[in-house]
């Protein structure tokens, strides 16, 4: 049975180990959304996973609405992002861009526009604004002679990424953003061919997924979902044969790999009782599945040895510990986060973490 330490075909990359860094937001880029020479540190020192996922970046100016968050709609942002992927690349690493809409988890203080969701509702709680939080508010439907116009931006942003150095790019489609959105029913009310029923929910992933596909080849895209449980306020009453039915559509485009983020009972970040969907996923979709949320090095390893996961992507773990391969290999300490410092703008909390050679030489 292959362990964490060993390599694995993801479509057209082959990446070293099974230790991915999971996609994670940050915070600190400029305020036009362009990457930072600091950003490009912060990525080339956590090189030696076996797949870093980038942060989520915006495909649009209507779908960001994150203070600092980067973006890969225009030309500056690609500049900043060959820094990220030059640096990366030097230490030996690959990386990929997740490709990021948010749908109604805008605000209009970030975007100058009403958010754009599946149906006219608001994400519950506050958005962060350069301004301090201000209430989500609610959003426009999209009208469907729009839907074509954001699947053109998911191919232009992957398109752009491509530009900018990335091995291949993420369609976040998960954690309450504008796909899911569409895909889960507590959210979509819609009467038209984006609504009603399974087949119609997840035609926009499957529109956006094939584009992209077809744009930069299947080899080189990915998708990532959180089936199971409620995030940010959007949920699904019968959530298995949902992603069931996504698995089974997104199986034939061939994609590099389908990563789904689970949350358990006791998550640190998003807890649920509803069960895990990859037990049902994984008979319908035959290509390589990544697993993310919570994982320790013995459980990563158990779903390897059981042939439910290829792989496991780690987030929190990467932020304080940039050497997370070697640190899980020799089954060190890890550093633990400081969640203080997660969306601040400096170096702090970012780049400062010690390896474990660091560490070493100073004891």
């Amino acid at each position: 049975m292959p362990t964490l330490f060993d390599p694995l075909a993801l479509g057209a990359l082959t990446i070293p180990n099974r230790v991915m860094m999971a996609p994670m937001t940050r915070g600190r880029a400029t305020r036009d959304h362009v990457p930072t020479e600091m950003m490009a540190e912060y990525y080339a020192q956590r090189a030696s996973a076996g797949l870093i996922i980038s942060e989520a970046i915006g495909l649009s100016r209507q779908g960001l609405g994150w203070p600092y968050a980067p973006g890969l709609w225009n030309d500056a942002q690609v500049e900043g992002w060959k820094l990220v992927t030059n640096s990366v690349h030097d230490r030996g690493g690959l990386i990929v861009a997740q490709l990021w809409h948010m749908g109604r988890m805008t605000h209009s203080a970030l975007t100058g526009e009403q958010p754009v969701s599946s149906s006219a509702t608001a994400t519950p709680g506050d958005a962060y604004t350069y301004d301090g939080k201000e209430p989500y508010e609610v959003a426009r439907p999209l009208a469907a002679e729009e839907i074509p116009g954001v699947v053109a931006d998911y191919v232009h942003a992957a398109h752009n990424a491509i530009a900018a150095g990335f091995d291949g790019v993420q369609i976040h489609a998960g954690n309450g953003q504008l796909i899911d959105q569409f895909l889960r029913d507590n959210a979509n009310f819609r009467t038209d061919a984006y609504g009603g029923s399974i087949a119609n929910r997840i035609r926009l992933l499957v529109e956006v997924t094939q584009a992209v596909a077809d744009a930069i080849g299947a080899g080189r895209t990915s998708v990532r979902l959180s089936p199971n449980g409620e995030t940010y306020g959007v949920d699904d009453s019968d959530p298995t044969p949902l992603f069931e039915a996504v698995a089974i559509a997104l199986d034939p485009i061939g994609i590099s790999f389908l990563e789904l983020k689970e949350a358990s009972p006791t998550g640190t970040f998003v807890s649920t009782d509803v069960p895990r969907q990859s037990p049902m996923m994984r008979p319908h979709f035959k290509g390589p599945l990544v697993l993310n949320s919570d994982y320790d090095l013995d459980r990563a390893q158990a779903d390897l040895d059981s042939g439910l996961a290829d792989a496991i992507s780690f987030g929190r773990p990467f932020l304080a510990n940039p050497d997370l391969v070697q640190r899980l290999r020799e089954r060190a300490p890890l550093n633990p986060t400081r969640e203080e410092t997660l969306y601040t703008q400096g170096a702090e909390g970012y780049t400062d973490y010690p390896a474990l050679d660091e560490e070493i030489a100073v004891a």
